[in-house]
């Protein structure tokens, strides 16, 4: 899927304020966005109103651009189109494309849409790679053309060991060759601009991450109540 024009309108596109999203736990704005006749909302989240955490720097919305390049690198077309962008009074944030969604999220999508298990079980890898910490069941979003996306990734890419999900059904069962054949292209070379927006350290884990992906294709079985974040949707 191309994302040309998306990211063109996000980056170029002029702003206007819709609401802020209150049950956020950082700040998080709906903007819209028009360039010409291209017209959208967008979710826009500032540096300036993240809460401090134990464990990651300032700055997710870094992640959250990192995790839009990688999918888009795989080709996996998980995560909205992302860009980073200084919108005032704010500054620097994140802005990703909103997505038109149902009321749907991962627990019924597992139950409900068993045609859509294989896209589930990708989004599985995908938080494997990217050590997820923080997938719940309502950032798994079905949109139009039974579209599957991830959003909120700005808990990503963590050199230490930290996933936590809700998508832990397909534990144990193999990850599909092309899916392990396009995680492999990472162990030779990532996207320049991931070298850019993470540490050098993250970006050796990520490629340790895609080797054990490589070496052992398989999902892993959770160790412990940890690995479910909390709440779960």
């Amino acid at each position: 899927m191309s994302f040309e024009r998306e990211l063109n309108l996000l980056s170029e596109g002029e702003i206007g304020w819709v609401a802020q999203l209150p049950e956020s736990s950082n700040a998080a704005y709906v903007l819209d966005v028009t360039l010409g006749d291209d017209y959208a909302w967008a979710v826009y989240k500032p540096t300036l109103g993240e809460q401090p955490l134990m464990d990651f720097p300032p700055g997710l919305h870094r992640r959250e651009r990192a995790a839009f390049v990688l999918s888009d690198f795989l080709g996996w077309d998980i995560v909205p189109p992302t860009v980073i962008r200084d919108v005032e009074p704010f500054g620097a944030g994140s802005l990703q494309l909103f997505i038109e969604h149902e009321g749907w999220h991962y627990f019924p999508l597992f139950e409900e849409r068993e045609d859509l298990h294989p896209v589930l079980l990708r989004m599985a890898v995908f938080d494997l790679l990217t050590n997820n910490t923080d997938r719940k069941s309502g950032h798994v979003l079905l949109g139009a053309g039974d579209h599957v996306w991830g959003i909120d990734q700005g808990l990503c890419f963590h050199m230490d060991p930290k996933l936590r999900t809700v998508i832990w059904d397909f534990a144990g069962e193999a990850i599909p060759d092309e899916l392990a054949s396009a995680v492999e292209s990472l162990l030779d070379e990532v996207p320049a601009e991931l070298e850019e927006l993470l540490s050098e350290e993250e970006v050796a884990a990520l490629k340790r991450r895609a080797s054990r992906i490589v070496r052992l294709p398989f999902l892993p079985q959770p160790r412990n109540h940890y690995q479910y974040p909390w709440p779960l949707v």
